[in-house]
C-alpha cells in the first residue's frame, strides 16, 4: 500500500461529492473557487509555461516527450484520433516557505513582447537556462522577460519590500509567464503601485525605457540652449517602427523635449486605416508621418525632409532602426552630417547594406543598443529612467501602447494561452498581448 503524505491529501482539489465530514475545519467549509489547491504549511501552489526545446511557440510551449505520454490501451478497434505530443495543462509544481532574503510572489500581468517569442525560438542574444529546477520531467525553461507582481511571504532577513508590494524584475530572463515565483529580494525592484495599474507596470521596463535612452543617451535629450543663452535650433529624429512601443515612447518624449519627429509606419490596408494610424501617430507627437513606401522614394523624400526642416538648417541628427533593410537603409540617407543611426531591433530580419559614402564623407555613425545589456552595466540609472517614467504615467502624461488582455485563471487550459503567444507572430493586431492573472 502506497501511504500518501498529508500534504498531499490537503492539497488535492475538493471535489463537491466527498462524504459529509464531522466538523470540518474551515478551510473545508468554505473552499477556494475553481477547485484550486489549498497552500498548506506556508507552501504555495504554481503554474508556469515552459519548454524545454527551442522552436515556434504552438510547438514547443505544449510539447511532452513521446516516451512520457501512457501507453495506449490494447484494443482492436481503430483510433478514433491520432495521438498528438502534446497535452493541454501547464506545468504544476510547489513553492516551499521563502527563508532568508527569499519572496514568494504571485503573478499580476506580464506582455508578449518579440523577444519573449525570440528566445522560445532560440535565436535571441541571451537565452534562459533549460534546467529541471522546477521539477519538469526534462531541463526546461519559462518564458517572458517582464511583468508586475505582488510580494506574498517574505523571509526573515528581507529589508527592501514587504507583503503586498508591487515589484518588477532587475533583468531579463527572469520567467514572468507563470502564477507564482520564488526568488531573491535583489533580482526585482520595488515600485510604488498608487495612482498605476497593473498593465502600466508590467510594460515599463522595456520599451518606455528603450525609448528614453534612445533619445537621452544617443541625442542628448531635451532641447538645450544655443550661444548667449537662445534656444538652439529644433533637432530632428527619424524613427522606423513608429507604432511599436520603443516608437510610441520616442515619439511622446520628444515632443515633450521639442524635438521634431518624423514616424515612419508601414503601409495599411486601406486609406481609412492608414489615416487612423497617420492620426494616432500625431497624437502621439509625430511632427509627420510617412509609410515606408515614401521613404523608398530616394530624392522625392529628401526634398520633402529639406521643406520640413526650414531647408536642412533644422538638423536630423538621429535615426532609430528596429526594422532593418532597405527601407532603413533609405531613412539613414537622410540624416544630417555627424548624425548617429542607432539599430535596436531587426524585425524584417533582412541586413542592411551600407554606402560607405554616407560614413566617410557625412560621419553618420552605426551604433546598436540593447535595453538589457544596458541594465545590467546600468542598474542606478534604470531604476531612475523607470521612476521617472512611472510618474509621467500618474500625470497622465505618457502612455503605453494599446494592450489585448489574456485572462490566465488558476483553471485556465495552457491551449488558449500557447495560441495567444503564437498570434504575436501573425499580422496586424488590435494590441500587444497582456497575460492578467486573476484568481490563481
Amino acid at each position: 500500500m502506497v501511504r500518501k503524505s498529508a500534504i498531499s491529501i490537503l492539497t488535492r482539489p475538493i471535489l463537491q461529492s466527498s462524504p459529509p465530514i464531522r466538523n470540518p475545519p474551515s478551510f473545508l467549509l468554505h473552499p477556494p473557487p475553481h477547485n484550486r489547491p489549498i497552500s498548506t504549511y506556508g507552501y504555495e501552489q504554481a503554474k508556469s509555461l515552459v519548454y524545454s526545446k527551442h522552436g515556434d511557440p504552438k510547438d514547443v510551449l505544449s510539447y511532452v516527450p513521446p516516451f512520457l505520454l501512457p501507453s495506449p490501451i490494447p484494443t482492436t478497434e481503430p483510433p478514433l484520433t491520432t495521438p498528438s505530443p502534446h497535452h493541454n495543462s501547464l506545468h504544476t509544481h510547489s513553492l516551499p516557505p521563502p527563508h532568508s532574503t527569499l519572496l514568494t510572489l504571485r503573478a499580476l500581468s506580464s506582455p508578449l513582447n518579440p523577444a519573449d517569442i525570440n528566445q522560445i525560438q532560440g535565436v535571441y542574444a541571451s537565452l534562459p537556462p533549460l534546467t529541471t529546477a522546477l521539477g519538469t520531467p526534462l531541463p526546461s525553461a519559462v518564458p517572458g522577460n517582464e511583468g508586475v507582481f505582488q510580494v506574498l511571504r517574505t523571509g526573515s532577513a528581507v529589508r527592501t519590500v514587504a507583503p503586498g508590494d508591487w515589484v518588477i524584475a532587475n533583468r531579463a530572463g527572469f520567467g514572468t509567464w507563470r502564477t507564482h515565483v520564488q526568488v531573491d529580494e535583489a533580482a526585482v525592484m520595488r515600485v510604488e503601485r498608487e495612482g498605476l495599474t497593473r498593465e502600466q507596470v508590467a510594460s515599463v521596463g522595456v520599451n518606455p525605457v528603450t525609448g528614453w535612452r534612445l533619445l537621452r543617451d544617443f541625442g542628448g535629450g531635451e532641447e538645450g540652449k544655443g550661444e548667449g543663452g537662445g534656444r538652439k535650433r529644433r533637432r530632428w529624429v527619424v524613427l522606423n517602427g513608429a507604432n511599436s512601443g520603443v516608437g510610441r515612447a520616442v515619439l511622446q518624449l520628444g515632443r515633450r523635449w521639442g524635438w521634431g519627429s518624423i514616424a515612419v509606419v508601414r503601409a495599411r490596408g486601406s486609406e481609412e486605416e492608414g489615416r487612423r494610424l497617420r492620426e494616432e501617430m500625431e497624437g502621439l507627437g509625430a511632427t509627420r508621418v510617412v509609410s515606408e513606401e515614401e521613404v523608398m522614394m530616394g530624392r522625392g523624400f529628401k526634398e520633402r525632409v529639406m521643406e520640413w526642416t526650414d531647408g536642412g538648417r533644422e538638423e536630423v541628427v538621429l535615426g532609430l532602426n528596429c526594422v532593418g533593410g532597405k527601407a532603413a537603409v533609405a531613412m539613414a540617407k537622410v540624416l544630417s552630417p555627424g548624425a548617429r543611426f542607432v539599430t535596436y531591433g531587426a524585425m524584417s530580419k533582412q541586413p542592411m547594406v551600407i554606402p560607405a559614402g554616407m560614413m566617410i564623407f557625412k560621419d553618420v555613425r552605426f551604433e546598436g543598443f540593447w535595453v538589457s545589456k544596458w541594465g545590467e552595466e546600468h542598474p542606478r540609472e534604470k531604476e531612475e529612467t523607470v521612476r521617472e517614467i512611472l510618474d509621467l504615467m500618474r500625470r497622465g502624461e505618457f502612455q503605453d501602447v494599446p494592450t489585448v488582455e489574456v485572462p490566465w485563471e488558476w483553471d485556465t487550459k495552457q491551449e488558449g494561452l500557447v495560441d495567444a503567444v503564437q498570434g504575436t507572430l501573425e499580422g496586424y493586431r488590435k494590441g500587444k498581448g497582456v497575460f492578467v492573472f486573476g484568481d490563481t
